[in-house]
C-alpha cells in the first residue's frame, strides 16, 4: 500500500472510534441548503459556513462551476432531499484562471502526465502519448472571478428544472482571509422569481 493510503485508513480508524451517534443522522440535510463550490484543498465549507455533519449538501468540482452534473446534483438536492436555498461560492487565487480550454487541450494532447507552470506558462514534461479527447470537453475555465459567479448563478436560475422559488446566492471566498464576499450582481440574478398570478375570468 502507498503511504497516503495507509494514512487515510489510519485516520478513518480514528474517526470510527469517535463516530458516536452520527449513524442516526437523517438522510435529509438538516439546515435545508446546498453549496456549490470549488474542489480547491484550501476551502473547507464545513468551517467557513459553520456546518456540522448532516447540515447541508456540498457539491464540489473544479472552479465550483454550474456544470450539467452540478445542476443534476442540485436538482436532486431539492426535488428528493428538500433543500430550499443554494449558494454558489467561487474563490480568489483559483487555478481555473491560470489556463484556458485551449491550453489544457494542448497539454493533454501531448501527454497525460502532470504538467508544470513557470514564468513562460504551462509546460508539458510528460513522456508517452496524449489524447485528442480533451477537445470534446468544456473545461469551464474563466478570467473574471465575479463574472464567473454571476454566470453560474444565472445559469442555475434559468434552468428549466430549477423552480423559481429557490434563492441562489453568489459569493467569492477569499483564500487569504477566509471571508465570504457577496457578488451583488450574482445574488440579484439568483433572486426568487415571483410568478404572475392569473386572475380568474380575466
Amino acid at each position: 500500500m502507498s503511504q497516503i493510503l495507509d494514512e487515510v485508513l489510519a485516520a478513518n480508524q480514528q474517526y470510527v472510534q469517535d463516530f458516536g451517534d452520527k449513524g442516526s443522522l437523517p438522510l435529509l440535510p438538516g439546515r435545508r441548503f446546498a453549496i456549490l463550490t470549488c474542489m480547491d484543498a484550501r476551502l473547507d465549507p464545513a468551517k467557513y459556513a459553520g456546518l456540522a455533519e448532516g447540515d447541508a449538501h456540498v457539491i464540489r468540482n473544479a472552479g465550483g462551476r454550474a456544470s450539467d452534473d452540478a445542476i443534476r446534483s442540485l436538482v436532486i438536492s431539492y426535488k428528493l432531499l428538500g433543500t430550499r436555498e443554494w449558494f454558489v461560492i467561487h474563490h480568489t487565487d483559483c487555478g481555473m484562471q491560470l489556463f484556458t480550454d485551449e491550453i489544457i487541450r494542448g497539454l493533454l494532447n501531448q501527454s497525460l502526465e502532470t504538467a508544470v507552470i513557470d514564468e513562460t506558462g504551462w509546460q508539458d514534461i510528460g513522456q508517452g502519448l496524449g489524447s485528442a479527447e480533451a477537445q470534446f470537453v468544456d473545461w469551464l475555465t474563466f478570467r473574471d472571478l465575479a463574472e464567473s459567479v454571476r454566470v453560474d448563478v444565472q445559469r442555475i436560475r434559468n434552468h428549466p428544472l430549477v423552480p423559481a422559488t429557490i434563492p441562489v446566492h453568489g459569493f467569492i471566498y477569499d483564500v487569504k482571509t477566509g471571508q465570504l464576499i457577496e457578488v451583488p450582481e450574482a445574488t440579484e440574478a439568483g433572486k426568487v422569481k415571483v410568478a404572475a398570478t392569473r386572475v380568474v375570468g380575466k
